[in-house]
């Protein structure tokens, strides 16, 4: 049965292949997003621009743009990396990491929460460098600090969604080849997408709230 889904940062890298997945198989794709990149226009999938993830004053606006439709998968993609060190911590750069990578995905859950009914599915994209356990080189300081405060809101949103019906994903994609990464990697944006769509499939209450690789296996916090 088609699906609609609602992709965060849609246009480019992760985002797109994954919009690409979706839209291929057969499910309705709403990209949201800052801009309007002519590879989604391509695509064919609907497109709502002018959102910031990081702005609360965007989300009356989402809200508006979607209506009363009803949502079955929400996949938070949209992020933001720097590169901090203690030598040159970048404080602003810190925030705003926060604001989008942290916040943006719990601005834009309770924006559109109502929308989503038993049996939807929340898909955080987030990182093993969130990981406190995994992490042997430091650094990276608001990246790692803002998905580890992403990977606590998704166990929580698990929690409270539980009894709504509503799944949540904390996925860590791989080491994938996109500009975050400077091209470098070990997969393409393709096949991450082919296995982020599997985990949001096989999804379900019972391993809600499980922070995983996008190969199914799990990771340490």
């Amino acid at each position: 049965m088609a699906q609609t889904i609602v992709i965060t940062g849609a246009g480019r890298g992760i985002g797109l292949a994954l919009a690409r997945r979706w839209h291929e198989r057969g499910d309705t794709v709403i990209a949201v997003g800052r801009g309007r990149p002519a590879a989604l226009d391509a695509l064919g999938v609907r497109v709502i621009e002018h959102i910031d993830v990081g702005r609360d004053a965007d989300m009356p606006r989402l809200q508006a743009a979607l209506g009363d439709t009803a949502i079955d998968v929400l996949f938070h993609n949209a992020g933001v990396m720097h590169d901090e060190s203690l030598q040159h911590m970048g404080i602003d750069g810190i925030r705003e990491q926060f604001e989008v990578n942290a916040l943006g995905p719990l601005r834009v859950t309770t924006a559109l929460l109502d929308r989503m009914g038993n049996g939807a599915r929340i898909g955080l994209l987030t990182s093993r460098m969130g990981s406190i356990a995994d992490n042997d080189s430091g650094g990276r300081y608001g990246y790692r600090m803002s998905k580890a405060a992403l990977n606590a809101a998704g166990k929580s949103l698990a929690l409270d969604l539980h009894a709504r019906g509503i799944a949540v994903a904390i996925l860590h994609p791989g080491f994938v080849r996109t500009d975050m990464t400077g091209h470098n990697g070990h997969i393409d944006p393709e096949r991450a997408a082919e296995q982020l769509v599997a985990r949001m499939d096989a999804l379900d209450l019972a391993s809600s709230g499980t922070f995983r690789h996008a190969d199914g296996s799990v990771l340490p916090w």
